[in-house]
């Protein structure tokens, strides 16, 4: 079996991050790993001959130039690899596989955020229009992270339920855990600045709450110049900056602390595949303000304040309730605690394997 790690990021987000989580649980298939040379990955395989060495050049740190070097790699050298090798099996924990070329493929897709919230001219929306439903069609099989992308698949591609198999991601509980560490006064947001994250919508809730409490709000996630100095605008506009930080990209070393000391995770994102900081943050005992939409309720159960995403009311009606009632935040870190522990990498990787031996 082949593994295709190239889309790997030295600096990892969502997709790296599951790939590196899961990949540890299916070792005992004796893959062939296909990744840019990172210490991490090294540490994982410890085996030499389990790595396939791939160009860093491939990977979205690149940009637009590293993402189309990406797909023709895929197209016009990963079935020669695969055939070289004898292969089986092609597994791509993203949706990216060869077309037409003779290999048996399972592939994961996390989320149809481009076509929910198309963007003219945009790479991914292109691609997700024209190239991913011939991928979906000819792979023998796809996994995804939750029903409410099963169904997403099914809408906007076609693919019949039996092709789909949903499992749910985790949590490294090695690192999100209750540190007991003492709380400070601020809201947290962690994830990029996309208009569908909402964030615009959970500044103007925090700036209606303002005038009546000393919190703050922190904002964690790489800026993206099309949409972060529009939010440091309205912060201006609303004379909130010594109150609303933005602290750029948060490593996975200081993610656990800022979540741990936080008043709760605010994420109201307007559509999520999953929604793995609401999970990060519930397994570290850290209260929650999240959307009522996709896949969100699927991750929080009953234990956050789910918010109407597109109401402003709504959210600030939950960030108030945090900061006044103690009560409340402590019930829903007792409940946030007993939902994470619902998930585990185990679980996850015990249910990939069981899809992938089908076809081995």
């Amino acid at each position: 079996m082949l593994i295709n790690l190239a889309f790997l990021s030295e600096r990892p987000t969502g997709l790296s991050n599951y790939a590196l989580n899961l990949l540890p649980h299916l070792l005992a298939l004796d893959p062939l790993v296909l990744a840019p040379d990172f210490a991490d990955l090294k540490f994982l395989l410890q085996n030499p001959k389990n790595h396939h060495i791939t160009s860093s050049h491939l990977s979205p740190d690149r940009g637009l130039q590293g993402h189309v070097r990406r797909l023709l790699w895929t197209q016009f050298r990963l079935p020669g690899l695969y055939h070289q090798h004898r292969s089986r099996l092609l597994f791509c924990p993203i949706p990216e596989a060869p077309i037409a070329a003779g290999c048996t493929t399972v592939v994961m897709v996390h989320d149809f955020i481009p076509l929910r919230f198309p963007h003219r001219r945009s790479f991914l929306t292109l691609y997700f229009q024209f190239y991913l439903p011939w991928i979906l069609k000819q792979a023998d099989h796809i996994l995804c992270n939750s029903h409410s992308t099963a169904q997403d698949i099914q809408t906007f591609c076609n693919i019949p339920d039996r092709r789909i198999t949903a499992i749910p991601l985790a949590h490294n509980a090695a690192q999100f855990y209750p540190q007991n560490l003492p709380h400070q006064n601020y809201f947290l947001y962690v994830g990029r600045p996309d208009p569908h994250k909402n964030l615009r919508r959970a500044l103007e809730a925090f700036a209606q709450i303002a005038p009546h409490t000393d919190a703050e709000f922190w904002i964690g996630g790489s800026p993206d110049p099309r949409y972060t100095p529009q939010l440091q605008a309205f912060v201006e506009s609303q004379s909130l900056s010594d109150r609303v930080k933005f602290l750029g990209y948060v490593s996975d070393l200081d993610l656990p602390r800022l979540l741990n000391q936080a008043l709760a995770l605010v994420f109201p994102s307007l559509w999520e595949g999953f929604g793995l900081p609401v999970l990060e943050a519930m397994a570290c005992g850290t209260p929650v303000i999240t959307s009522q939409q996709s896949a969100l309720p699927e991750v929080a159960g009953d234990s956050a304040l789910l918010v109407d995403p597109y109401s402003v009311p709504s959210i600030a009606t939950a960030l108030e309730a945090i900061v006044r009632e103690p009560g409340l935040r402590e019930e829903l870190s007792r409940r946030g605690i007993m939902q994470a522990q619902r998930f585990s990498w185990q679980t996850t990787g015990e249910k990939t394997v069981e899809v992938l031996q089908q076809f081995l």
